[in-house]
């Protein structure tokens, strides 16, 4: 994280990513960061790295899922899993949050059932959020976790989504955003996400307009 901590232009949060479970040789449930236990020697530096970032008012926060295995085991086997990822958070006290990207077949009672225990077990000052396709703000079908957003989004577990880092990669465009507002979406939920190669560096301004 250094060239982060040393920018003059710093990021407002950062998300240490990925968060999986997964099972060993022996069966048991595991927790990794990426390959390897959250709690590996080979993590010290970026722990420490966290730390300072917080005590210069960088918000981090953990990613949970993405690509590869996470809410199938979590939800199988939901209180030895769940325990693992709370004790992870709770021992690193400068993680601020966590985004919920779901890219697995997951139910909307699960994903309810989650956010009701980070909020119960963390407080209402520690932040959830998520990461839908931008296609899955538009449109009101399930998208890659086969629920549907909006059926969350109008729950109470959905009102306490702080907000949505919505993945529209390689359809960063005004319509696009405006079609996720017109769907009911405010728009200080919208986090609009974009993918670098998108863009290069003579024709990043028009990310801009």
């Amino acid at each position: 994280l250094q060239p982060i901590l040393s920018s003059t232009a710093p990021p407002t949060h950062i998300y240490i990513s990925s968060i999986h479970f997964g099972k060993n040789d022996t069966g048991n449930s595991y927790i990794h960061l990426n390959d390897y236990s959250p709690d590996n020697s080979k993590f010290d530096n970026v722990w420490n790295e966290c730390q300072i970032a917080s005590e210069r008012d960088i918000t981090i926060m953990f990613m949970l899922g993405g690509a590869g295995g996470a809410y199938g085991e979590l939800f199988s086997n939901f209180e030895t899993c769940y325990q693992m990822l709370k004790n992870t958070i709770k021992k690193r006290p400068y993680i601020k949050g966590i985004d919920l990207d779901v890219e697995e077949d997951v139910s909307l009672s699960n994903i309810k059932m989650l956010i009701n225990r980070i909020n119960t077990d963390f407080g209402s000052d520690f932040i959830i959020t998520m990461a839908p396709l931008g296609s899955s703000l538009i449109n009101d079908f399930p998208g890659l976790g086969n629920f549907v957003y909006k059926d969350l989004y109008n729950s109470s577990e959905g009102q306490r989504i702080n907000w949505f880092n919505s993945q529209c990669y390689f359809t960063y465009t005004p319509d696009v955003f405006t079609a996720i507002l017109d769907n009911g979406y405010p728009e200080e939920k919208i986090v609009f996400g974009m993918i670098s190669s998108e863009f290069s560096r003579s024709s990043f301004n028009n990310a801009l307009k």
